[in-house]
């Protein structure tokens, strides 16, 4: 399980990240998720992750 928060604004941002964030379930600064981690999940972590601040749980 990992702890996706999000610590970056999403504003101009490019289109895919935006997605991606909200794919996650992230929406606002300082929203965090808990996800399974997966290939699907770290590939998403991946091209947001100068965006996020991810924890091992």
């Amino acid at each position: 399980m990992v702890r996706i928060t999000l610590v970056k604004s999403l504003i101009g941002r490019r289109p895919n990240q935006v997605k991606t964030a909200h794919a996650l379930g992230l929406k606002k600064i300082g929203q965090a998720v808990i996800k399974v981690e997966n290939d699907a999940i770290n590939g998403m972590i991946k091209t947001i992750g100068h965006l996020v601040v991810v924890e091992k749980e």
